[in-house]
């Protein structure tokens, strides 16, 4: 099964997504939700094509892997942890993952690896929780 992979970016008003190995794939919504969506649509609209204009990956089976930048992750998941807990448990400043979060600032790869490590050592840690 191929593998479709879509960027989805945060801006100062919206949300926006392209695919990383398909160009003609984008979207936009005011939400992640949204943008999904609407990435979603871009597919079918595409797959309405001519069949010499569709993309050889949308004629087989095929997985979307949805990949966030940082601000879209943190906007998304705020109301699920907040940034001073996540901040401590990536060993991440406060201030740093705020102005990450609003966009002021993009984090390097080195601090996108720190968030993303420690966001899976705490999801690995909720799955051994039992109640």
């Amino acid at each position: 099964m191929k593998t479709l992979k879509v960027i989805i970016e945060k801006s100062k008003d919206s949300y926006s997504a392209y695919s990383e190995n398909f160009p003609q794939i984008n979207g936009m919504g005011d939400s992640l939700q949204e943008v999904k969506e609407s990435v979603l649509n871009s597919i079918e609209i595409i797959k309405g094509f001519d069949a010499r204009q569709i993309p050889s990956i949308l004629k087989t089976e095929y997985q979307i892997e949805w990949k966030l930048d940082v601000a879209s992750l943190l906007n998304y998941y705020k109301p699920v942890f907040n940034q001073s807990g996540l901040a401590k448990v990536a060993g991440i400043n406060e201030k740093l993952l705020n102005h990450y979060a609003t966009g002021e600032k993009k984090p390097g790869a080195a601090q996108v690896k720190k968030i993303e490590v420690a966001l899976h050592q705490l999801g690995k840690e909720l799955l051994a929780v039992e109640l």
